[in-house]
């Protein structure tokens, strides 16, 4: 079984046990994480629109089970993806071993781990980072943009997606998403937890981080599918640059 030296507990005990008890079902296109397969290719759209990932080192923060981590590996970036929930690495590293594809056997790793701690092993050693929908889900969300300031190399990018703070969020992604339609499972999320962009936007800047692309998701009930959109009251994602160091 794996281990992790816990040098930061920046975790919700809750919320590991959460997502631990997804791990059978984190590759089931109409399971309880529909919704993550169904959002992955605008997120990996928004990526490729803001830098190149052919050959660049890409840390994946809250891998899961690599459902992002996969998608960048296949356009040709060198991905390491971390999780702190155990049986999330392991359907991950299950899952990358069932594709047939060569690169992945050099292009994609997974690891039990915590950025923090990653930060002290392995300061200036990634091009790129992305943490989706994981800073709502941590006691600390400022906690993880410090790691990632020590994990980028000079100018690096930062990519985030998260929840805002609003009554239609809470609305939409809360009363609707859980509790009425049912595409994602009651509990995983916590109003109190969602991030407005303009707090972003001030943890980041502390950081040394600018600003650099901001949209909006938005989630079509008929056709089932997310597009970007200027509209950030729901979900949102940003990408920064790091600028100081």
């Amino acid at each position: 079984m794996m281990q992790i030296t816990e040098l930061n507990q920046n975790i919700d005990p809750a919320e590991i046990h959460h997502f631990r008890q997804l791990g059978k079902h984190w590759w089931d296109k109409e399971g309880p994480m529909k919704m993550l397969h169904a959002v992955n290719p605008i997120r990996t759209a928004f990526i490729l629109d803001c830098t190149e990932l052919t050959n660049k080192a890409v840390l994946d923060i809250g891998c899961g089970a690599g459902i992002l981590s996969e998608a960048l590996a296949f356009h040709q970036a060198k991905v390491l993806g971390i999780d702190m929930a155990q049986e999330a690495i392991e359907a991950a590293q299950a899952h990358a071993k069932t594709r047939s594809e060569p690169w992945l056997n050099t292009s994609l790793r997974y690891q039990l781990s915590s950025a923090e701690d990653l930060a002290t092993s392995q300061p200036n050693s990634f091009d790129i980072i992305t943490c989706m929908e994981c800073l709502e889900h941590v006691p600390d969300p400022l906690s993880i943009i410090k790691a990632c300031r020590t994990l980028l190399r000079p100018n690096g990018y930062l990519l985030l997606s998260t929840l805002n703070r609003t009554p239609k969020s809470y609305l939409q992604a809360i009363i609707g998403a859980e509790y009425i339609l049912k595409m994602i499972p009651k509990g995983t999320h916590h109003y109190e937890k969602f991030i407005r962009p303009h707090e972003m936007h001030e943890w980041a800047r502390s950081q040394g981080f600018m600003l650099k692309k901001l949209a909006g998701i938005q989630y079509h009930p008929i056709t089932k599918n997310f597009s970007l959109s200027q509209d950030v009251s729901v979900n949102y994602l940003a990408c920064y640059q790091l600028t100081d160091k």
